[in-house]
């Protein structure tokens, strides 16, 4: 039995592998959705992580779909204790930006969809500077004292931006970030090394990145020379023309050949062993391709291992 991982100051406890539903309505429809959610919380997942602009971006879709398959989803499985479920505010194209009336109308949106009357964990989705922190907060409060929201994230933002909302928070007593989601992975580590991870490590916040496997480059099936079928080929293939990305395939090919593991589930076992990584977010548009994300909970590399990627990764 995999053991479940506090995040942060919260009392939600979750799986080391947090299943992504941006595919959710969007290159996996509601059956295949159904199948993959069953899949994961069968292998004793429970951290599933929408936001509420999943899937505006594909055509004829306006918002909502991700969220819409996982309520249905809980509503026909009748599980909805046994789920942490966290989304998002700030991108929906109907509940644009972080002002206070807004998060709070996109919060009552997002709980429709869900069919559920709480959130576990609510990010910003991304942060909007020109926002009063104090306004933010305070509506994420507001949501936490009305119960319709379990915990509060921030996921895009800056250093300083974290640190100025923390401190208020804690100034006037009001409802703290307890996590994190920043762009973190082997291929990409600038993003969130160094001050982000900073205020995180100092106030005991849990990181939970997006795009753990480079949108898909670290699964390992990008080589000089093939063609993959994936809406998001475009963005992963970019990494095979850096030396950085051929560096990293070529020490994960090794260690996933000593560990006798498969390729995504090293790249996600050297995120998860970051310092203040509590889950990385790894998606799955179907049921093939989810025990080499599952398989992240058991397995624990080397120091070796991890010297190995982060000089590749350097």
């Amino acid at each position: 039995m995999t053991s479940l991982r506090k995040l942060g100051s919260s009392d939600l406890e979750v799986f080391p592998l947090s299943l992504g539903g941006n595919v959710f309505g969007w290159t996996a429809d509601e059956a295949q959705s159904f199948t993959v959610l069953d899949a994961y919380t069968a292998a004793g997942g429970n951290f599933v992580d929408t936001a509420d602009v999943y899937s505006a971006w594909a055509p004829g879709n306006k918002g909502g779909e991700s969220e819409t398959v996982i309520g249905k989803w809980i509503a026909a499985r009748g599980n909805r204790s046994d789920v942490i479920i966290a989304t998002k505010v700030s991108q929906h194209p109907e509940y644009k930006g972080l002002g206070a009336a807004n998060i709070k109308a996109a919060a009552d949106a997002s709980l429709r969809r869900l069919g559920t009357d709480y959130i576990d964990l609510y990010y910003t989705h991304f942060d909007q500077p020109e926002v009063p922190v104090e306004e933010i907060i305070g509506a994420l409060d507001d949501l936490v004292k009305a119960g319709k929201v379990r915990a509060v994230a921030a996921s895009n933002i800056s250093a300083e931006r974290l640190q100025a909302s923390l401190d208020f928070s804690e100034r006037e007593n009001l409802a703290r970030y307890v996590a994190l989601q920043p762009h973190y992975n082997l291929v990409s580590r600038d993003t969130y090394e160094g001050p982000l991870q900073d205020v995180a490590a100092r106030a005991g916040l849990a990181a939970v990145p997006y795009y753990a496997l480079a949108s898909g480059f670290l699964t390992g099936k990008y080589r000089p020379g093939t063609t993959v079928d994936s809406a998001r080929a475009q963005g992963a293939g970019k990494h095979l023309e850096t030396e950085r990305g051929r560096r990293v395939l070529a020490a994960l090919d090794e260690v996933a050949q000593e560990r006798d593991a498969q390729i995504p589930t090293v790249a996600l076992a050297w995120l998860a062993a970051q310092p203040t990584v509590a889950a990385p977010i790894a998606s799955a548009r179907t049921v093939e391709q989810l025990p080499a994300l599952l398989a992240v909970a058991d397995l624990t590399l080397t120091e070796k291992d991890l010297a190995r990627l982060t000089e590749a990764s350097a």
